[in-house]
């Protein structure tokens, strides 16, 4: 990476803001949430955000500057314009960048080792200039400086920690395991002689779980590993923390989610949290919070309309989402496995999905799906996920996608990559029933059985019908009376006690 670069010196207005509107919040509890600066993690506060603002609490929402202009570019001027109590704010993440390639998705490494030592100033800064003054914070699990912050504000501090309860105790684990020595692995050889298999039944609520089920921190085998550390320090940090919230519901993870709860005197499961904002009447102000700077790409609405095309639950859908890259080859063989398979399909590649070339599909490859495939940079995923000519949906297993998809009863196709993906894909093909696990060792013939498996075959129907399943459940956990619609209310409600106090 060139660093040439740094929009956080150049931009002169770093802050988008309602020039009236807050003087009927100004007795209501002012949050301030901040997500770590990833897709999935942005979209996930946002809703929350959103929904806590319907609720009638004042909200900041406080991206990276760098995050802040691709918003803006993806959404146009007036995607970050907020609504009367709600308004979107900046801080630098301390990195450089190269202007010329401004859609790039951040190096993770350098992001956290940045995110770890130049945030902790500009936020106190923000917050010292604003106007009403601040009286909770909201951090991403992922963003421990929010804990130091909230104690030199002397405001309480949520935890947001944007994944499933079992990925959450697999993350919390880490310096346990660093003291038993389980981790860092000693070598390469673990990878290959079964020590991934290790049952780790000493884990509250995931007994059957092995190491290999665990996020991929696990995996490391350098003690210095930027990522590895970063999990640790945020696991830490959160461990100082008594309220979590927690992106699911209690229906889909009960065993943890009530081993969670002796560890922690709040604990608040509120998901899917975009069933909670379908069920908000459209009123003007609803409308106003309708914000569209959620996607840091560009989305193409081409790929909804060929989807209209096609019949019910004939078409796969295939993103490997925000962060996840592969080689050439393995997007070939992906390639070759989908148009073998003789299914229509709908694929998102980023620009950036290919490690250090672009995403070029030969001509031969072209002229062999052009009747029954479509190819987009970036899409609306959850209007393409409920759209019905959608019957599967193969995916890197991040969570943002798993409840999205659940929430729309859409089966999945499971390859990890990252983080707390292999935790997902494992609840999903063992527990929940929801998906059909691929090899890590990606080959055409094994994408083509799978993808013919999940749309036309015994399996494909069974997890067909458990994903029609959760999704009823889903919908019953966040109706009025639901448990994550109770949670939701109970967290609103603590906000403005613990504001108060």
């Amino acid at each position: 990476m060139t660093f040439l670069y740094n929009p956080q010196l150049s931009h002169p207005h770093t802050h988008t803001k309602m020039e009236t509107g807050f003087e009927k919040f100004e007795s209501k509890p002012h949050v301030a949430l901040i997500p770590f600066p990833a897709q999935s993690h942005i979209k996930c506060m946002l809703k929350l955000a959103r929904l806590l603002h319907h609720k009638g609490l004042q909200i900041t929402f406080v991206n990276t500057v760098y995050n802040h202009n691709r918003f803006l570019k993806s959404g146009g001027p007036d995607c970050l314009e907020g609504a009367p109590g709600f308004q979107f704010e900046t801080i630098p993440d301390g990195l450089l960048y190269d202007h010329s390639n401004v859609d790039a998705t951040q190096d993770m490494s350098q992001l956290c080792n940045s995110l770890r030592t130049n945030c902790l100033s500009p936020f106190l800064d923000l917050v010292a200039r604003l106007e009403n003054p601040v009286t909770c914070i909201i951090g991403d699990g992922f963003m421990p400086f929010t804990v130091e912050a909230a104690e030199k504000l002397r405001v309480p501090i949520f935890h947001f920690w944007t994944v499933a309860a079992s990925a959450f105790m697999g993350f919390y684990q880490g310096p346990h395991l660093v003291e038993n020595e389980v981790i860092p692995l000693k070598d390469e050889s673990c990878y290959t002689d079964g020590y991934l298999d290790t049952v780790t039944d000493w884990i509250p609520g995931m007994e059957a779980f092995t190491l290999k089920d665990l996020p991929g921190y696990v995996r490391t085998i350098d003690p210095n590993d930027a990522g590895y550390n970063y999990v640790l320090e945020s696991v830490k940090a959160t461990r100082k923390v008594s309220r979590i919230i927690l992106h699911t519901f209690d229906e889909l993870e009960s065993t943890v989610i009530q081993a969670l709860k002796p560890m922690y005197p709040y604990v608040y499961t509120i998901g899917p949290l975009q069933l909670h904002l379908n069920q908000i009447t459209n009123s003007e102000e609803t409308n106003k919070l309708d914000i569209n700077g959620s996607s840091l790409w560009k989305e193409e609405t081409e790929c909804l309309e060929w989807l209209q095309l096609k019949e019910p639950n004939s078409v796969v859908y295939v993103n490997f989402g925000s962060i996840t890259v592969m080689s050439l080859q393995e997007l070939l063989e992906f390639g070759w496995g989908l148009a073998n398979s003789n299914y229509s399909f709908l694929w998102i590649i980023r620009p950036d999905l290919v490690i250090g070339e672009s995403a070029i599909l030969p001509q031969e490859f072209k002229e062999v799906i052009k009747k029954r495939g479509f190819i987009a940079s970036w899409c609306s995923q959850e209007k393409v996920l409920n759209h019905p000519s959608v019957g599967g949906f193969l995916t890197h297993c991040g969570w943002g996608s798993t409840i999205e998809s659940l929430s729309a009863g859409v089966p999945m196709i499971c390859w990890p990559f990252y983080a707390d993906q292999f935790t997902n894909s494992r609840q999903m093909c063992k527990e929940w029933d929801l998906g059909i696990e691929i090899g890590s060792n990606v080959n055409r013939d094994e994408v083509e059985k799978r993808v013919r498996e999940l749309m036309g075959g015994v399996e494909g129907k069974r997890v067909r019908n458990k994903a029609e399943e959760w999704k009823r459940i889903a919908e019953i956990a966040t109706s009025p009376k639901g448990s994550s619609s109770l949670n939701v209310e109970k967290l609103a409600t603590d906000i403005n006690m613990f504001s108060r106090n």
